[in-house]
């Protein structure tokens, strides 16, 4: 079967002991899990055959996104959650890692509290033992948008970072991203090297400034290409993001996809299309190295630390002395 991807492949470096990326800039069809996880799976078919370290999905990439319909949408969720689909990932997605392809992230819902769901980004890894359904190896979306709301629960005072041999890896859901305090943290207080941020991230908002002839129809998808950006480079780190493209197949609601990643200088070095499925692949990408390398020229976080001091016990800071 000829594949519906177009596979979009850069080089960073020579050294191939770097990390290389792999970005699944898809549309996931509700309701219809079946077709998402056989689109799932192709896709990890190829990042493997292309020599891909770790394969990133965008948020709800099995499920599809919720609708306005609650009794319908309900009724295709329960079936959704991750706790159905296990046996799935443990004969389908699992069997694919190796040495080579050391993990694949992917975000689904999952049970939660009082009939709603969790918003969860799940890693499989290639190390033995290791239990992607537990609380400590997941993430749960924090910030919930109106209509996620309905469905779903806030994860509150969660975040994850992990490390492997590339650097130290956070985790961000979609809306969390536009929190500038989570990242704070992220960078602050737990030093991570990069975000991994997976979203359905829209397209369409209506912003009008008639007295300057300015306006614009997608001032969703202007935020996502603003934001991620400023946050890579106020922060200096990494920004690794997965989005979503394409319309709902029930609301018509258009996701912005513009897959990429962002150095710490805020600098894109790679983006998807914000209308056709690609599979993006970065090879060889160093994570440490170059982080390392532009905190040399110029290294924001000394001037943080000498103004702002951690409140002890806390994730925060203040500029009060005491």
């Amino acid at each position: 079967m000829k594949d519906e991807f177009i596979i979009i492949e850069r080089v960073f470096s020579d050294d191939e002991d770097n990390m290389s990326i792999g970005l699944a800039n898809t549309r996931a069809i509700v309701p219809d899990i079946e077709a998402n996880k056989d689109k799932m799976a192709r896709a990890v078919e190829i990042f493997k055959s292309k020599g891909v370290n770790v394969a990133i999905f965008p948020e709800f990439a099995l499920s599809g996104y919720f609708w306005e319909d609650t009794k319908a949408c309900r009724r295709y969720m329960d079936n959704a959650v991750i706790e159905n689909h296990t046996e799935w990932i443990d004969k389908t997605l699992k069997p694919m890692l190796d040495d080579e392809l050391r993990a694949i992230v992917f975000n689904n819902i999952r049970k939660g509290p009082e009939g709603k769901y969790f918003n969860t980004t799940f890693i499989l890894a290639a190390i033995e033992d290791f239990d992607y359904l537990k609380k400590e190896n997941s993430y749960n979306k924090i910030f919930l948008p109106p209509l996620e709301k309905i469905y779903t629960e806030t994860g509150a005072d969660d975040r994850l970072f992990v490390d492997s041999k590339w650097g130290r890896f956070g985790f961000t859901t979609c809306y969390d991203f536009l929190f500038s305090q989570l990242l704070l943290e992220y960078a602050k207080i737990d030093k991570v090297d990069a975000i991994i941020q997976v979203a359905s991230w829209r397209s369409l908002a209506r912003r009008d400034y008639p007295g300057m002839n300015v306006g614009t129809d997608t001032y969703y998808g202007y935020l996502w290409d603003t934001v991620l950006p400023a946050k890579s480079a106020v922060n200096q780190v990494w920004t690794i993001a997965c989005n979503a493209v394409g319309a709902h197949s029930i609301t018509g609601a258009h996701f912005w996809g513009g897959s990429g990643i962002w150095s710490p200088s805020g600098i894109n070095l790679l983006q998807a299309s914000n209308i056709n499925e690609e599979l993006l692949i970065i090879h060889n990408v160093d994570i440490k190295g170059q982080r390392d390398r532009e905190k040399d020229d110029f290294n924001y976080a000394l001037d943080f630390e000498s103004i702002y001091r951690p409140l002890h016990g806390q994730r925060t800071f203040t500029r009060i002395k005491g």
